[in-house]
C-alpha cells in the first residue's frame, strides 16, 4: 500500500495536480457566515492526502469539522479557501452541475440511514447511480446485479427496504456504491443504526472491499469502528490534530 502523509503547505504554494494520490485537500477552510458580522471557521487550514488503495477514518468529536470535511470530501460542499484535488482533478472550483457528476462518476456514498428509496426494489435503488448515469436498460439491470451479489444480496434483489434486516438494507446501500465502480466509497457512520453484531458484518465487508482495491474513506466518532481502518485522521476544532498510521 502506498505511503501516506498529512502535508504542511503554505497558502501561497502554487498547487500542481497531485499525481499519486487520490485526495489532496490543500489549506481547506469553510468558514460559515452566521449574520451580525458572525463568522464560523468549521475549517481552518487542512492539508491531507489520502493515496489511492488506502483506508482511512475520519475521526472528531461533535462540532470538530469532520461533517463538513467529509461533505467537501463527497463534492457535497464546496470550500471558501483552499483546494481541493480528488483523482487528479481540481474540483474546488467546479459549479454545481460539474460537482453533481463528479459525486455520481467518483464517489460511492454509503450512510448511516441507507437513504433508500422505500416503494423501490433493492435492484432498482442500485440502478439510481446508472440510471443518473445514462447507462443504457440492459446493461444497467446487469451491472446492479452483479454488485448486489457481490455484496450477499443475490437473493434478496426483488425485495423493498422494508422487506430487509438493517443490514441488509447497509448491504444494498454498499451496492449501489459500489455499482458505479467509483473512485472512492465515502462512508458515514455507516454502523450508526446496527447492532453491534450486524455492524461487525458490515465492517468486514468493507474489509474485502479494501482488499479488493478500493479506497475507503470512514467517518466515525465510534473508536472500534475507527479500528478497521489503516489510518486514523483526527480533527479538532477545525483543523487536522493528528494522523496516525496503524499498519
Amino acid at each position: 500500500m502506498a505511503t501516506a502523509e498529512v502535508i504542511s503547505m503554505p497558502a501561497t504554494t502554487v498547487a500542481v495536480s497531485p499525481q499519486s494520490c487520490m485526495i489532496a485537500a490543500l489549506d481547506l477552510w469553510k468558514t460559515y457566515d452566521m449574520g451580525s458580522e458572525q463568522q464560523v471557521h468549521a475549517l481552518r487550514g487542512v492539508n491531507l492526502r489520502i493515496e489511492r488503495g488506502e483506508y482511512v477514518a475520519i475521526m472528531g468529536p461533535s462540532g470538530s469539522g469532520k461533517s463538513t470535511l467529509m461533505n467537501l470530501i463527497g463534492c457535497l460542499d464546496t470550500p471558501s479557501k483552499g483546494e481541493y484535488w480528488l483523482n487528479n482533478q481540481l474540483v474546488s472550483e467546479l459549479d454545481d452541475d460539474e460537482l453533481a457528476r463528479i459525486r455520481n462518476k467518483e464517489i460511492g456514498f454509503v450512510f448511516q440511514t441507507f437513504n433508500l428509496l422505500a416503494r423501490a426494489t433493492a435492484l432498482h435503488n442500485v440502478e439510481l447511480p446508472l440510471i443518473y448515469a445514462g447507462v443504457p436498460t440492459e446493461q444497467r439491470i446487469e451491472r446492479a446485479k452483479a454488485s448486489l451479489t457481490a455484496v450477499g444480496m443475490g437473493s434478496r434483489m426483488t425485495h423493498k427496504p422494508n422487506e430487509l434486516s438493517g443490514g441488509q438494507r447497509q448491504r444494498v446501500a454498499v451496492a449501489r456504491a459500489l455499482v458505479n465502480k467509483p473512485s472512492i466509497i465515502l462512508a458515514d457512520e455507516p454502523t450508526g443504526n446496527l447492532d453491534s453484531q450486524t455492524g461487525g458484518e458490515i465492517m468486514a465487508l468493507f474489509d474485502s472491499l479494501h482488499k479488493e482495491g478500493n479506497t475507503i474513506v470512514l467517518v466515525t466518532h465510534e473508536h472500534d469502528i475507527a479500528e478497521y481502518a489503516h489510518r486514523v485522521v483526527h480533527i479538532k476544532d477545525g483543523v487536522v490534530e493528528r494522523d496516525e498510521k496503524k499498519r
